[in-house]
């Protein structure tokens, strides 16, 4: 026999091999027939899922969503809260004994922008302050109210910590990346209607923005506060240098006095050294009159010159006061808060349209299932 000729029982084999090949291929044909036959299937399908879906989004809680863009202020916005900084000036400053000023940076940082603008974003995105806002809250009082009371104290607290961090995201601050350097934040608050959702947000920032302002004119108050702290420190120890120094000055110039009586010397002697322990070079004329002087000296300014210049910032800081109620803004609207045009979701039509989908593919599935078992 040939190599190329097949015995019976092997062109057998190759046509039952020919036969399971063909059974396996998928024929399209049948399935579109198959899909075809099944199509009240699809459609009853289709229209089930289409009309749950439709029901969902009618009932489903809705949400609307406020928002609002914000960024650092401009020196317009707390020019009142500037001009209040600006006054308190001249108490950080340092008076040389030459007459030049040194004019110090602390109180730079409180009127930058930038660290206005921080103090607003920190207060919002507090939790603190969020959990007082909320807790005035209508809405929030209802459903907190209908929390059961007679579970376990443990699970109502948690329950109630929940609740409270349900509503905490209702609230939200997102930075914008931009290619400055200048902070952007999208703000957005979340209720249940536009109107509602507007008088949230809104409430919400009068709320941070009278935080801010009280946080920023207290970081004011405190430094002020330090600076005088340290005035007071500065006079007390400059008051006893200047009484340390008039105490001294007292017994060398009565010492001198009673040297130059000694010598008989009652005139100005030039010939006679002025830098001397005891300066008789004056006279005892003039050393007697400087004994009397300095007898009756109080001004200690006169001994020490330092202390003037602190006793004249200390004066100041009591003619001067913090006004805690300055207005003044710590942040500027790129685009103030309106009320919302299309609620955030449910989104319906899209909802409807995939449970449209879904029942379609649900009932093709169910057909093409169907199919297979029947042809097994």
């Amino acid at each position: 026999m040939k190599r190329d000729e097949l015995t019976e029982e092997q062109a057998l084999a190759l046509q039952n091999v020919r036969f399971d090949s063909r059974d396996e291929e998928i024929d399209l044909k049948e399935l579109f027939i198959a899909l075809w036959q099944g199509k009240y299937i699809i459609i009853a399908s289709t229209v089930l899922i289409a009309v749950m879906a439709v029901v969902y989004a009618l009932n489903a809680k809705q949400t609307w969503t406020t928002e609002a863009t914000v960024t650092e202020p401009q020196v317009s916005d707390f020019a009142n809260y500037q001009k209040m900084v600006n006054d308190f000036q001249p108490v950080f400053d340092v008076y040389q004994e030459d007459g030049t000023i040194l004019v110090s940076e602390k109180l730079d940082d409180f009127l930058a922008p930038e660290n206005l603008f921080q103090i607003f974003v920190q207060q919002y995105q507090s939790r603190a302050n969020k959990k007082a806002y909320i807790s005035t809250n209508p809405a929030f009082q209802t459903e907190l109210e209908a929390l059961p009371v007679n579970e376990d104290e443990k699970l109502l607290q948690k329950s109630i910590a929940t609740l409270y961090s349900n509503w905490y995201k209702k609230l939200s601050a997102n930075e914008i990346k931009t290619n400055g350097e200048v902070a952007i934040f999208t703000l957005s608050g979340e209720q249940e209607s536009a109107e509602v959702s507007f008088d949230f947000m809104l409430g919400y920032l009068n709320f941070i923005d009278s935080k801010a302002k009280h946080v920023a004119v207290a970081n004011l108050s405190s430094a002020v506060q330090a600076q005088r702290n340290q005035l007071i420190q500065q006079k007390a120890l400059l008051t006893d240098q200047a009484i340390s120094r008039l105490q001294n000055e007292k017994i060398l110039a009565g010492y001198a006095l009673e040297i130059a009586k000694a010598a008989e010397i009652s005139q100005p002697q030039p010939n006679l050294g002025d830098k001397e322990l005891f300066a008789i070079n004056i006279g005892a004329n003039a050393l007697e009159a400087k004994v009397k002087v300095l007898d009756n000296l109080s001004n200690l300014g006169l001994i020490e010159p330092r202390l003037r210049t602190v006793e004249a910032k200390i004066n100041l800081l009591s003619n001067l006061a913090i006004n805690p109620d300055v207005d003044f803004k710590t942040y500027r609207f790129i685009e103030a808060p309106e009320e919302p045009l299309s609620r955030t979701s449910p989104k319906r039509p899209l909802i409807a349209i995939l449970g449209v989908l879904l029942g379609g593919m649900l009932g093709c599935a169910i057909v093409l299932i169907r199919f297979a078992f029947r042809e097994k």
